[in-house]
């Protein structure tokens, strides 16, 4: 049996990780921000569920409850950063309010959680961290720049930090999923204040699309065109911590694997393109390979 601390574990696919672990017998510490959405599961399975309310801009709040965690619980095997949320719409069109809080959550949010349970970590001689990142935090789009951005900065901060914290046996695993049919956008999506000069450009196009205002298409066609399930997303990312071995990074959904790939060919190609330009930067005193 091992202990699960999950962040967000009532929504997306934090809940089927945490389905899937009090089914196999494992304890779960499950942070929400409204209460009583885990009561069923707190009177199927007892004590194997901990739970606690937790906002992701609140540092305090984030000190004391990872606290109480270890305190009560004793070890914690695995650390799962779930928790975040989508600001959608052209980057002019967010308020710095929406903006701050986007970081708030998805990045100094995550980062403040890790750096909570990264002491309790060393202290009982290591632990695995799962950081939930996404396809988007290789690439950006038109309308999602912001929601990408964060993300960007979430895989920027882990992949330093995994490298960190390896010498006193933490792993740490980034899962970088595509779409997945859960209510991700349905129930979290944040939009900007549309602007009339946008509604016709790819951006403009993106939010109508998001928010099922595009002719002909409704969110039960759109969730459709999601390809990703996430019963066996949390499967395998049960299964790598399992395993405990892995590539930092783990893409989950054809999706993620087809643009990810994508993006990094093109970010190859632009670069390669500009080799003798880098080069020819140096100080004259610098000897070229070439």
């Amino acid at each position: 049996m091992q202990t699960w601390f999950i962040t967000g574990a009532s929504g997306g696919l934090a809940s089927r990780i945490t389905h899937r672990l009090l089914d196999r017998g494992d304890r779960v510490a499950a942070t929400i921000r409204k209460p009583g959405v885990l009561d069923d599961l707190q009177a199927q399975y007892g004590s194997q569920l901990w739970q606690a309310n937790l906002d992701l801009t609140n540092s305090q709040q984030i000190a004391e409850v990872v606290e109480r965690a270890f305190s009560e619980l004793g070890t914690i095997d695995v650390f799962v950063n779930n928790a975040a949320y989508g600001l959608y719409g052209a980057v002019e069109e967010a308020s710095d309010r929406q903006i701050e809080h986007q970081f708030m959550t998805n990045v100094l949010g995550s980062l403040r959680v890790a750096r909570a349970v990264l002491p309790f970590f060393r202290k009982q001689g290591g632990g695995h961290m799962v950081q939930i990142s996404s396809m988007a935090g290789h690439y950006s789009i038109p309308g999602m720049g912001l929601y990408c951005s964060s993300k960007w900065a979430v895989e920027g901060a882990f992949e330093a930090l995994a490298k960190e914290v390896a010498p006193f046996n933490i792993k740490t695993t980034m899962v970088e999923p595509g779409g997945i049919r859960t209510n991700f956008i349905t129930s979290n999506a944040v939009f900007g204040e549309r602007m009339d000069e946008y509604r016709d450009t790819e951006a403009g196009q993106f939010v109508s699309l998001m928010k099922g205002e595009l002719p002909g298409i409704d969110m039960s066609m759109f969730n459709q065109m999601v390809v990703g399930d996430p019963d066996k997303m949390a499967q395998h990312i049960i299964r790598r911590v399992d395993q405990g071995e892995g590539p930092i990074r783990m893409a989950l959904g054809s999706d993620a694997y087809e643009q990810i790939r994508a993006a990094l060919l093109d970010r190859l190609a632009a670069l390669e393109a500009q080799k003798e330009l880098a080069y020819s930067t140096d100080s004259d005193d610098v000897v070229k390979p070439f």
